[in-house]
């Protein structure tokens, strides 16, 4: 193979690509099976499998038990809007999480006691195994599940507070800046990192997604004088959604 010149399969999997996105082959129509691939672009039966596997991971097609591979519906992307915290004033979870004022979105939360790993207890500027809350979070627009958070907070700040539990209590539903602000803990500054990884399979489950899908992930922490108080992992589906971020100018 000379340089630059792509892998027969890549080649393949390009023109099916191609093929999809133009509409030859649209949503719900069944990819020409192996050996039509094999006898339209001469390659082997290894070649044409391959160039499915690509197009599968890809997202770009699915596969049907006894009936083949079809072309999948897409998705139109989605915004999730980010503007960084939200000041005191009854910033609920959903709306700390997608700042979008036009959408309207309930959740689910659980919260229980944890010892940090040692990435949580790195975020936190804490010890690994010093005891945090974890709450994870379902967040549902018009009954859809459209995002998941796991966050964390230091229990040697929160804990025998009337904010240890973020969902409970006189400030249960909000968010970290106002339920800080209730134990005289003032966030001043708060980071985000986006990065995508392949959705966890417990992710893609409640996310309706399918395996091997990529997700974004936005690693979020809170901070007050330089200190963590909250960190979180917000997860959501990278095909459906694109993170629009909303920043002030200083």
């Amino acid at each position: 193979m000379t340089f630059g010149e792509q892998p027969a399969y890549l080649r393949v999997a390009g023109d099916l690509r191609k093929k999809i996105a133009d509409g030859l082959l649209p949503p719900h129509t069944r990819l020409p099976s192996q050996a039509r691939i094999r006898e339209e672009y001469g390659v082997s039966d290894t070649v044409a499998l391959e160039a499915r596997k690509v197009l599968m991971a890809e997202g770009l097609v699915e596969g049907r038990s006894g009936s083949g591979t079809y072309v999948r519906e897409r998705p139109v992307p989605k915004r999730v809007a980010r503007s960084g915290y939200r000041p005191a004033g009854g910033a609920t979870p959903f709306r700390q999480e997608q700042a979008d004022a036009d959408v309207r979105g309930t959740w689910e939360s659980r919260s229980e006691q944890a010892e940090a790993s040692g990435a949580v207890a790195e975020r936190l500027g804490i010890k690994p195994g010093d005891r945090v809350m974890c709450t994870r979070y379902v967040f549902r627009e018009a009954g859809e599940a459209v995002m998941l958070s796991t966050s964390w907070e230091p229990l040697d700040l929160t804990g025998r507070t009337p904010v240890m539990l973020p969902e409970e209590g006189p400030l249960g539903g909000m968010g970290v800046v106002e339920r800080m602000a209730a134990i005289d803990v003032v966030v001043d500054n708060v980071t985000e990192e986006v990065g995508a990884r392949p959705g966890l399979a417990e992710e893609l489950l409640a996310l309706g997604g399918v395996p091997g899908h990529v997700v974004l992930v936005i690693q979020r922490t809170f901070y007050a004088s330089g200190r963590a108080v909250e960190t979180a992992d917000v997860v959501v589906p990278a095909d459906r959604y694109r993170v629009a971020y909303h920043l002030p100018v200083r």
